[in-house]
């Protein structure tokens, strides 16, 4: 295996370097490592104020810049102090300790400094293998050999012969990552690689509130599903003005991650099932879109000698006032009541716009059944809500609103 070859290349550098450098400075060179591995960490995450203060905005980067600052400073530190003991020590066996004590201290000094070598040698493959095996499940996820980056290339030919040789798991045993930094590569993967998911995972629950916003609005872009679905690389997509503007907007990534943690392998199961085992349970979820054919329906059973040319008419008037009209219910408990006609304001007739406007309010669940309250002109308002199959019925002030589940 080519990972076996560069593990005994870099092994047996690392241990040529000891030799030559002797004992000493290579036992403070190996302090160095193991303390910077083990607060590297902790204190990397101290630095992510003071990055995004320089301008690295981007969380991910953040994320591996901190700790890698922090092991080099403090290997820094130790291989400065070993220079200094190193240099009165050789002074002491030079002009104090004699010509056959100098001549055994320095066999002594060399061998044992081959040999902390290949310690060192042997902690670098382990600290390379920690930093390179979750960065490449991410790349591997979202390959395209042919055309990514040579230094991806390089990234997931290496991770894949860590897996393959199984050093990975000396890396995963040592990983600080969470479980969930790979659950949400598998996602990142199946969403790459399943262009046509794009619009299930709008639907999903949870990201209900996070679709509305003007920043994911502007994705649905023809030249952007173009892309997706034709395979570009993964670079290209991210590289794209409107994924950059997420990008750099270190509020939104961070209220991205914050929705989805929680809901990474049920958000898994939607994509593969397109049930949510999670919030399938609370049946308002979602959007709804107000049910034309059936409000024309019940207009016609409510007048059943009507004429067929004021049955037109209707069906002008429920169309122009209603047709845009829909209701959304958010995991957040927040509901909003869209595109409806405004209390009062009539439609004269096909041809007159009625006035439209958005509602804001909250829903509750009470026993199976729902109680939406909305917030208008300073006035509030109550509307008892249920669902039968994927019809919704909310009634309350004197109307009737009946809206069907979105496609």
């Amino acid at each position: 295996m080519t990972i076996w070859l560069l593990t005994l290349v870099l092994m047996a550098s690392v241990a040529a370097v000891g030799y030559r450098q002797r004992a000493i400075r290579v036992a403070f060179s190996l302090a160095g490592i193991l303390l910077g591995a083990l607060l590297a960490g902790p204190l990397g995450g101290l630095l992510k104020p003071l990055l995004a203060a320089v301008g690295l905005k981007n969380p991910v980067l953040a994320w591996w810049v901190g700790p890698l600052i922090i092991f080099l400073l403090i290997s820094i530190l130790f291989k400065v102090a070993a220079l200094v003991v190193h240099q009165k020590v050789d002074v002491y066996y030079k002009y104090h300790a004699g010509d056959l004590r100098l001549v055994l201290w320095e066999r002594l000094h060399r061998r044992l400094g081959f040999c902390l070598g290949l310690v060192n040698g042997a902690l670098y493959c382990i600290l390379i293998s920690v930093v390179i095996y979750p960065l490449s499940y991410w790349t591997v996820q979202v390959a395209t050999p042919d055309q990514d980056p040579k230094a991806i290339r390089v990234l997931n030919w290496i991770g894949r012969d860590l897996e393959s040789s199984g050093f990975a798991k000396v890396a995963r045993s040592l990983d600080p990552m969470p479980q969930v930094w790979y659950d949400a590569a598998d996602l990142a993967g199946l969403v790459y690689r399943n262009p046509l998911a794009e619009a299930r995972l709008a639907r999903y629950p949870a990201f209900l509130g996070l679709a509305e916003r003007p920043e994911f609005h502007d994705l649905a872009d023809a030249k952007f599903t173009e892309m997706w679905q034709g395979g570009k690389p993964i670079m290209d997509l991210l590289n794209y003005p409107k994924i950059q503007t997420i990008i750099n907007s270190p509020d939104l990534l961070r209220l991205v991650w914050t929705t989805l943690m929680p809901d990474m392998k049920d958000l898994v199961t939607y994509l593969d099932t397109g049930k949510s085992p999670k919030y399938d349970p609370e049946r308002i979820l979602g959007r709804w879109d107000f049910d034309v054919n059936f409000a024309l329906a019940s207009y016609l059973r409510t007048n059943l000698n009507i004429s067929s040319r004021k049955m037109h008419e209707a069906r002008d008037k429920i169309v122009a006032a209603f047709s845009k009209t829909g209701f959304l219910a958010k995991t957040d408990h927040q509901a909003t009541l869209s595109n409806v006609p405004q209390l009062g304001v009539a439609a004269a007739g096909a041809a007159s716009a009625p006035a439209l406007q958005t509602i804001q309010g909250q829903w509750k669940n009470l026993d199976g059944k729902y109680q939406v309250t909305f917030s208008a002109g300073g006035k509030e308002g109550q509307m008892a809500a249920t669902i039968e199959g994927d019809r919704l019925t909310m009634t309350g002030d004197g109307m009737t609103l009946v809206f069907g589940r979105e496609d």
